[in-house]
């Protein structure tokens, strides 16, 4: 098996970590258990990254993943009222509870990413916006060389996750 690139890895946590506990919260799973199901989320994407047919599909597949392992989990916890499985459907027709949780998620990034001052502020937006941006065409957008743009987004992403972690 392969190895894992260590940077599309921390890309990958970094661009759906968030959503993922969202989804595990919305469960209705304590901090400790949405942990877990998070954590078996992650498990399982490594235990089959090479047969995903579809990468650009790999953020649906992690959430339906995550809600899974949310299941049962939940389903464990409660073992005297044991909950079915709902009918999930298409895993690529978005779930609209995960929407509205995304869409709340992705508000309160935005907010916080709002509060970072450039070129943090500015880079986010751009990779956000432009997901499949070449690290040429952002130095270029942003004036800056090309061999400093992956350590300004590797420091931007931090200061980003320091700002939500610390936030409610």
């Amino acid at each position: 098996m392969p190895a894992l690139d260590e940077t599309a890895w921390k890309d990958l946590v970094a661009r759906f970590d968030g959503r993922m506990w969202a989804v595990a919260r919305a469960c209705g799973l304590s901090a400790t258990d949405a942990a877990d199901a998070v954590q078996g989320a992650w498990l399982r994407l490594v235990e089959s990254y090479d047969r995903i047919r579809d990468p650009t599909k790999v953020g649906a597949w992690l959430i339906t993943t995550t809600r899974h392992e949310a299941y049962r989990l939940s389903r464990r916890s409660r073992a005297e009222h044991p909950v079915d499985l709902p009918d999930l459907g298409d895993p690529s027709v978005p779930d609209p509870s995960t929407a509205v949780v995304d869409a709340e998620y992705g508000r309160h990034v935005w907010d916080r990413a709002a509060t970072l001052d450039e070129p943090c502020r500015t880079m986010l937006l751009l990779f956000a916006l432009n997901p499949d941006a070449r690290y040429a065409q952002i130095a270029a957008r942003m004036n800056m060389p090309l061999g400093s743009v992956s350590a300004t987004r590797a420091r931007c992403h931090s200061r980003l996750r320091a700002l939500l972690e610390e936030s409610p």
